[in-house]
């Protein structure tokens, strides 16, 4: 899982590459495909073994923590804050500059949503916002890694244990730690690492997507781990997962179709949100590949950074002395051009047929929260650096002509604004 360097599939054959660039296709090969079709052909496509071969192949990549495997990052969330015992009457604080999905589990469970702002150079939570968020209703905090790049979970967990003492547990869970729970929305961030540690190997439960546009895709998916709770058996909390996800029933399809095996109990009524072998085969082929897709991704990040050197721009860092990420998004600081210009570089793109994106619309910009009573004014770092965002195509079967034609194409377009 060492980083190596990957040349792209047209490294010095230029000439009848076609310009066009997507924003982010996802890498898929025979090796999916064979995989995949062996699952079809064996006639168990629900979960099954393969699921459970991918959980266990999953384990080195977040710091050799048990997974569980679900059906999307959002289910993964929602699934840790029940196991924590949150619901109504309980606070959860999360990032105004997220998608909605690290908020939505939150409103699942019946818990309040509370936003926190971001630093102002960073996408990441402000430290002191956060505290100033936390009171005794609060159960857990959920942090979110931001293009690959992991969230300073030391001091997150620092601002959770100097507030323990305000801490009221209502559950064994909650008992059983003794602040304020952790529970990262890590999407964006599997296989990255932060002080030698993976991701999935800091906050008591990380929670990650296998949707389309990520790194590792199963199509849709996701999955959960969680660092040891004292006096629980990590066999505990992973059955807890398999019940939750399948309707709260003692045995899932495979352990009912032995020879008289029909019987089960539902032991409450639990969701439906499980991974199925199909999926779980898709993402062992992807796991396969995973180090050298990562890898591809590192080196076209070498050359956008390069291109764009002498630019006013600020990328996101991915490599730094204490932090490696996977290398998920190449985002882009405008340094206060602002969003008229962003929409103009976007359009400017377009133009040249490459697709650009924006990460994210800070969710007290959006009709639903909104409507909770959430006021933009009480953010201006996510909204100052929503403003000021856009991220350039980045995938790992971009060649090396794409990188230069949207490094090309963005140059000229951030030279219009000057």
């Amino acid at each position: 899982m060492q980083e190596q360097v990957a040349l792209g599939p047209d490294s010095g054959m230029h000439t009848s590459e076609p310009t066009v660039v997507p924003f982010s296709p996802p890498d898929l090969s025979p090796t999916e495909t064979d995989l995949v079709t062996q699952v079809l052909q064996s006639g168990w496509i629900t979960t099954g073994p393969r699921t459970k071969e991918f959980e266990a192949a999953l384990m080195p990549w977040v710091g050799g923590h048990r997974c569980a495997a679900l059906g999307s990052a959002t289910a993964a969330m929602e699934l840790a804050l029940r196991y924590l015992g949150i619901g109504p009457g309980d606070e959860v604080i999360t990032s105004a500059y997220t998608f909605t999905a690290s908020a939505s589990a939150i409103s699942h469970v019946g818990a309040t949503i509370v936003l926190a702002d971001i630093e102002p150079d960073s996408y990441h939570l402000s430290l002191d916002s956060v505290a100033a968020c936390i009171t005794p209703r609060t159960k857990a905090i959920i942090p979110v890694d931001i293009g690959g790049v992991m969230v300073n979970y030391d001091e997150l967990l620092g601002v959770a244990r100097a507030t323990s003492s305000s801490f009221r547990p209502e559950s064994t869970a909650q008992e059983a730690l003794g602040r304020v729970a952790i529970v990262a929305d890590a999407a964006h961030s599997l296989g990255s690492q932060r002080n030698g540690r993976f991701s999935g190997d800091w906050a008591d439960f990380t929670c990650f997507s296998f949707h389309a546009v990520k790194n590792l895709t199963t199509g849709e998916g996701g999955a959960v781990t969680w660092r040891p709770l004292p006096n629980t058996s990590d066999d505990d909390i992973y059955r807890y997962f398999m019940l939750a996800s399948l309707h709260g029933q003692t045995k899932d399809a495979l352990a009912k179709s032995g020879a008289n095996s029909w019987e089960y109990d539902i032991l409450f009524p639990g969701y439906k949100c499980n991974m199925t072998d199909i999926q779980a085969a898709l993402g062992l082929g992807q796991l396969a590949r995973y180090e050298s897709m990562v890898a591809r991704r590192h080196c076209i990040i070498a050359q956008y950074d390069a291109a764009l050197a002498d630019l006013e721009v600020v990328p996101l860092k991915h490599v730094t002395p204490d932090q490696t990420s996977n290398g998920h998004l190449y985002m882009v600081d405008l340094c206060g051009r602002g969003a008229h210009a962003r929409a103009e570089v976007i359009r400017d793109l377009a133009e040249h047929q490459i697709a650009a994106n924006v990460h994210f619309k800070p969710l007290p910009l959006l009709t639903a929260y909104r409507n909770l009573g959430v006021n933009a004014s009480d953010y201006p770092n996510s909204i100052a650096a929503f403003e000021n965002e856009i991220t350039l195509p980045l995938f790992s079967t971009m060649t090396d002509t794409q990188v230069e034609a949207v490094a090309r194409a963005f140059t000229q377009a951030i030279q219009k604004q000057s």
